[in-house]
């Protein structure tokens, strides 16, 4: 039954967000209802079993479907590939008590208000579901269900200022405090019972329980007990690691569950301060905040003073920020749209420390309460790691087609056996017995422990080699991927910057170059004041803290910070300013000290950040520094050298970071703080380029050349120079020296809903290059003096164009773009970007959403992606990747499924290694598994004809002494050191591993057959004396047996001891000891070593099992002890028919060994069969990369194409799994 959008019945939850989800409605029915728990009791708990399974099943039984508003049960679906389901409760919270009337609560006067809206008359209750930890209350006007613990998105920044400026008052907070609940982030540790429930209520579980049943049914104890002893093993282990989890993630929040704060309260007009705990906060709350460090119990916004916070927990760098409280902007735009980018400067993060406040005039820190519980930034990133994305591999979902054909094939067995014994006259219960005891012959019940223990076995070798895994069922996927996305800075490069030189300007000339370390130090100046105090630099715990390339900056000054509690500056009333002063090894300066007034903190949208500074006892000056072309564009034409694109372009092309600084004089009189920064930064005077040295990291150049021969893409996603970026992916080798690189720029036309794209390649040291790439940087020109519009490179020589030509021809071309028009590009010529994330390599200037959107573009074109960054604005794209590898183990790295503990990338191949191998495991011990319960359900099948079966210990020793221990020992083989060009087949339904089954189970069947066969035509064969055959050795006690003495008796009916239970007869002995050994043929044949994995005999103690298992199989042909047979119901054969039953194995070890070798593993042959029959990749890149193949006109090299069409809205291109809480505008570039 599926589900008919209804009108009323059917609505959207969190529209466009990741956590997406469809909601329809539902009425409890009272007969409905009656009726399942009837059914319960009448299935003996089965169907509530499957209901368990089953929740929309569930919901469709017992409600009939209604509209949301009278539903009392809701059905949830996510909206990706997988539609989950999920059934909530709907459960009321009464008001009543709170509000005795409407006059008591002013609040529900306030329509915009979710609370008034939710509250319903005149019951005054309010209607709610709690969905991955997050409350919804109906909004009975919208009729819709809307979060509830945030404030709501249309409040203006005055409008914040004035509603909750002075604190909500006691009514308010009583009524937001119920309706919002607590504000906690409660990750309770779960009790082991209920563990223990989830874990046994497993489907596996369950089909192994009816196993066991089925054999203590039969007296087949001793297998039955082991199982058990394993599965509780397992489940113990396995409760144990989710207890071990749960206990970890309760310790990381729960000192923020429990803080005491001080708020504000509105008490008849009067504001006054009052002490509670943390989890009485409700959004629209006033926050004071007081000197010293707090960890924040919420996300808040800052509307007065200025804060200092280590956002470590959320961006993974642990550099101090400054925060700046909300400007009280008199306009109609809601707050977050009118500070567009940079709204995140003025918001405190839950779970971030604020390490120093500095007042204003008003002498507190104050901050509105924006978001409580799962609603923060915080709650956000807990909820991705307590409801993780599904994943979609090819192996799992075989895997079920696999246990699917499985129970088929067991179905026609079940079908032969009730035929065959019904037809002998066999009772009733004897017959369903055993027909289904071909099921869990068929179905190996030890198969998915079998496979967790090959991922743990990974697991633990990923360990070793300091990489930490929180997804162990990611591993296999490491295996497949083919394309790395790389972080640069402190990914590629080294976290730190060294000082390299300073290029200063005068009267729009660059001077001579001043290099670092130098003997002389700076010159008093503009630039010197500009590097002295254009920073965010403080003092924590006695060091200078921030920002890697401010505190180099500030180094070279030989300055220090002077951070007494607070100065006088004359003309700014008490401020607390920064004040640099000169130090003892700094040149002389004519001034006592210089006080930081006021920052316009570095964005990364904007590119820059500003400082207004004073001299002590001087004129007021701001100073900005920034991305050089950014900085160029606010600074009069005039004062800027003509020569700036090519001076910028010589040092970015080295590779060298560059910063741009500028400054201007302000107006005396002036305060500081009532200056916007549209006004602060317009009009500045160019100073100079501060040259920045980012080396790379020893490791890199190595391991983006191993990836490179391994056929696996890497590209580069920085936040860098777009110049800076391709230089260092051509020293790291990314980009080959014989390869071109072609600038993708795209545009917006000012104006017009159109914009352009435009291709032009980089041609290395030409100066007409040099100012054509003006603009591709985001330079806009301001004045045809300074900046040069792109010219056609039309007039390169004709052996340029050949070169060009040849290696555009060949594919070997790069494409490099910005976020910009990246941006632009998803927008507005959505059709180009598969093509161009084709041969796109260089990504910069992104912002932490494009690097989660343009992962997730990649994955659209069937890529296997792996994502490795520093863990700083990496974690959207670390979460949404097959595989993210975290090179940070801040807590930021805890959304992401690998950390490892070097900050290295030599981790990206170690984990492709071990990911191949883990995979190729995976598929060994499928195709072992499949065998081995092959080859048991044919021996039986064969021993049903005669009525017969194998006896308990046979079983046992098959089960137990066989396949336990190999499943255990199989998956000890390493990885291989050497990654190879092509990677493991990523599904069990492929041709070469269907082959290799199908013929191995033929090989299986033949050889019991032929056996069955054959043993029936010898001579000293009877049925009825199973001693004929060695009568003149051992002197037995003649003990014939017929057919019709055999009473027919069940299977495995443990009639133990000396005497014949049926069982006993040289069919039985042949098949059992071929079948027995059958499996060891097929475990050595199946074990693959090389390519992915170690040869098979590094793996001693898989070697050390196997003989001995061969030589206890052997001893058993061979011996004639006459307990031993007995007990494993084995009867006498002459010698020579052992020597055949050998004979016999060796044929189809040879037979099964030369087709896996030759045929199986025989990569040249499928190749060559792929060619004959045409068979190409389905693979979405692949399509693309033959069509452009064909296509002469890509890519369109200097020309410009127009989009026509209206654009594509950005929220839904640019998608993401950013943290919404903390990266929910970074798409708006």
């Amino acid at each position: 039954m599926g589900e008919n959008p209804a009108k009323n019945h059917y609505a959207q939850l969190n529209q466009g967000e990741e956590n997406e989800m469809e909601i329809f409605g539902y009425k409890t029915q009272g007969c409905r209802k009656a009726l399942c728990i009837a059914g319960y009791f009448l299935s003996c708990g089965a169907l509530l079993l499957l209901f368990y399974w089953k929740p929309e099943w569930d919901v469709w039984a017992n409600c009939i479907r209604c509209s949301l508003e009278e539903a009392d049960v809701v059905l949830l679906r996510t909206t990706d590939e997988f539609r989950i389901y999920s059934r909530k409760t709907v459960t009321w919270i009464s008001v009543s008590a709170l509000i005795q009337s409407r006059l008591n609560y002013p609040a529900t006067a306030v329509e915009d208000s979710i609370f008034s809206k939710a509250i319903m008359k005149p019951s005054l209750q309010v209607k709610s579901i709690q969905v991955q930890r997050i409350r919804y209350v109906w909004n009975i006007y919208a009729k819709q269900f809307q979060k509830v613990g945030a404030l709501e998105d249309h409040h203006t920044c005055s409008a914040i200022h004035a509603k909750f400026g002075s604190g909500l008052t006691c009514n308010e907070w009583n009524v937001r405090k119920v309706i919002c609940g607590p504000n906690t982030i409660d990750v309770p540790v779960i009790p082991i019972w209920k563990l223990l429930i989830k874990e046994v209520l497993n489907p596996f579980y369950v089909f192994q329980l009816f196993s066991v049943c089925l054999w203590f049914a039969e007296d087949y104890m001793e297998y039955a007990t082991a199982i058990i002893i394993m599965s509780l093993l397992s489940i113990f282990l396995t409760v144990y690691d989710l207890r071990q989890q749960s206990v970890k993630l309760h310790r990381l929040v729960e000192s923020h569950n429990n803080i005491m704060v001080t708020v504000c309260r509105n008490k008849e007009g009067d504001s006054c301060f009052q002490e509670l705990e943390s989890h009485h906060l409700v959004p629209g709350d006033m926050l004071v905040l007081k000197e010293g460090k707090t960890l924040l119990p919420c996300d808040a916004i800052l509307i007065s003073g200025q804060c200092i916070v280590n956002e470590s927990m959320l961006t993974g760098e642990s550099i101090p920020v400054t925060k700046t409280h909300l400007p009280q902007a008199d306009n109609f735009k809601p707050w977050r749209m009118h500070c567009a980018e940079d709204y995140k400067k003025h918001v405190l993060f839950c779970g971030t420390e604020v390490i120093q406040t500095k007042a204003d005039d008003t002498g507190v820190v104050k901050a509105v309460v924006l978001r409580t519980g799962f609603n923060t930034a915080k709650g956000d990133l807990m909820r991705s790691i307590l409801y993780p994305k599904p994943m979609n591999f090819k192996l799992y979902r075989d895997a079920l087609r696999f246990l699917m054909c499985l129970i088929a094939f067991a179905a026609i067995g079940m079908i032969y056996t009730v035929c065959v014994f019904a037809l002998n006259g066999e009772e009733a219960g004897e017959v369903v017995k055993k027909s289904l005891d071909v099921i869990t012959i068929a179905v190996p019940p030890a198969l998915p422990a079998a496979l967790t223990t090959g991922i743990i076995y990974t697991q633990r070798r990923l360990k070793k080699k300091g990489i930490f895994c929180i997804s162990p069922q990611r591993i296999n996927m490491c295996g497949q991927l083919n394309l790395i996305c790389f972080d640069k800075t402190g990914t590629l490069t080294e976290d730190g910057l060294d000082l390299w030189g300073l290029l200063p300007c005068e009267r729009n000339c660059f001077q001579d170059i001043h290099s670092f370390p130098a003997d002389h130090s700076l010159p008093w100046g503009p630039v010197f004041r500009a590097m002295a105090v254009c920073h965010s630099l403080i003092v924590w715990e006695g060091k200078i803290q921030g920002d890697p390339l401010d505190v180099k900056m500030f180094e070279a000054t030989n300055w220090v910070i002077d951070d007494s509690s607070g100065h006088q500056i004359e003309g700014q009333g008490s401020t607390h300013a920064t004040v640099v002063r000169p130090g003892p090894k700094a040149s002389s300066a004519p001034v006592e000290g210089v006080a930081i007034l006021h920052q316009f903190p570095f964005s990364s949208a904007l590119q820059r950040m500003s400082v207004i500074a004073q001299e002590i006892g001087g004129e007021q000056q701001v100073f900005t520094k920034g991305a050089p072309e950014m900085v160029a564009m606010l600074c009069r034409a005039e004062t800027v050298p003509l020569n700036f694109e090519s001076k910028l372009l010589l040092y970015t092309a080295q590779g060298f970071r560059v910063i741009g600084l500028a400054c201007k004089s302000l107006q005396a009189g002036k305060q500081s703080t009532d200056l916007t920064r549209e006004e602060v930064e317009s009009d500045l005077t160019f100073l100079g380029l501060l040259i920045m040295e980012n080396r790379l990291k020893r490791e890199t150049k190595p391991v983006l050349e191993e990836l490179s021969a391994a056929r696996i893409r890497s590209v580069m996603v920085t936040g860098d120079n777009i110049q800076t970026a391709v230089t260092v992916a051509k020293n790291a080798g990314m980009i080959s020296p014989t390869n071109r690189v072609i600038l993708v720029e795209a545009n917006k036309i000012p104006g017009s809903f159109s914009a352009s794209i435009t291709w032009k390649p980089l041609e290395k040291n030409k100066p007409e290059d040099y100012r054509g790439l003006a603009k591709a940087m985001g330079l806009e020109p301001r004045s045809p003096r300074v900046f040069t519009s792109a010219l056609p490179v039309d007039d390169s020589p004709p052996t340029t164009e050949r070169r060009i030509g040849l290696a555009l021809a060949s594919g070997q071309y790069h494409f490099a773009m910005s976020g910009k028009s990246y941006q632009i590009v998803a927008q507005h010529f959505r059709h180009l970007l598969p093509k161009l994330l084709l041969n796109g390599t260089v990504f910069a200037r992104m912002s932490p959403g494009q690097k989660s959107s343009l992962v997730e573009e990649f994955q659209k074109l069937d890529y296997f992606v792996g994502m490795c960054g520093d863990g700083a604005n990496d974690c959207g794209a670390l979460k949404v990747a097959h595989a993210g590898i975290s090179l940070s183990e801040q807590e930021a790295s805890v959304a992401s499924p690998f950390t490892s503990r070097t900050p290295s990338i030599a981790c990206v191949p170690e984990l492709i290694r071990e990911g191949r191998a883990a995979l190729v495991t995976s598929f060994c011990m499928f195709k072992y598994m499949a065998l081995y319960s092959t080859i048991q359900y044919l021996g039986v099948l064969l021993l049903y004809w005669q009525l017969n079966a194998f006896g308990n210990y046979q079983f046992l020793f098959q089960d137990l002494a066989i396949t336990t221990v190999i499943g255990v020992t199989m998956s000890f083989t390493g990885a291989y050191p050497k990654l190879v060009p092509y990677r493991p087949p990523s599904q069990l339904i492929s041709p070469p591993l269907l082959l290799s089954v199908v013929l191995n189970i033929l090989f299986s069947l033949s050889m019991q057959v032929f056996g069955f066969v054959v043993v029936q035509e010898q001579p000293w064969y009877s049925k009825t004396d199973i001693h004929s055959a060695c009568l003149s050795v051992n002197n037995h006690v003649e003990n014939s047996s017929s057919i019709s003495s055999l009473g027919l008796r069940g299977m495995r009916d443990g009639a133990h001891g000396q005497t014949d239970n049926g069982y006993k007869s040289y069919e039985n002995t042949t098949v059992w000891l071929l079948s027995t050994i059958n499996c060891l043929i097929v475990a050595l044949v199946f074990s693959k070593g090389r390519p992915f994995r170690q040869p098979i005999y590094t793996n001693y103690v898989f070697i050390l099992v196997l003989i001995g298992q061969l030589g206890v199989c052997l001893f058993l042909v061979f011996a004639d002890i006459d307990d031993l047979y007995s007990k494993m119901d084995l009867v006498c054969t002459p010698t020579t028919w052992r020597i055949s039953m050998v004979i016999m194995l060796a044929v189809t070890l040879a037979a099964s060994f030369l087709v896996e070798e030759a045929v199986i593993e025989n990569r040249p042959l499928w190749l060559l069969l792929k060619k004959t029959f045409r068979y190409h990749s389905k693979s979405h890149y692949k399509r693309l990369q033959r069509v452009l193949e064909q296509d002469s006109a890509w890519p369109p090299l200097n020309e410009t194409f127009f989009s026509d069409s209206v654009a594509i809205s950005v929220e839904g291109s640019m998608g993401g799994h950013s943290n919404p809480t903390f990266d929910s505008n970074e798409d708006t570039l």
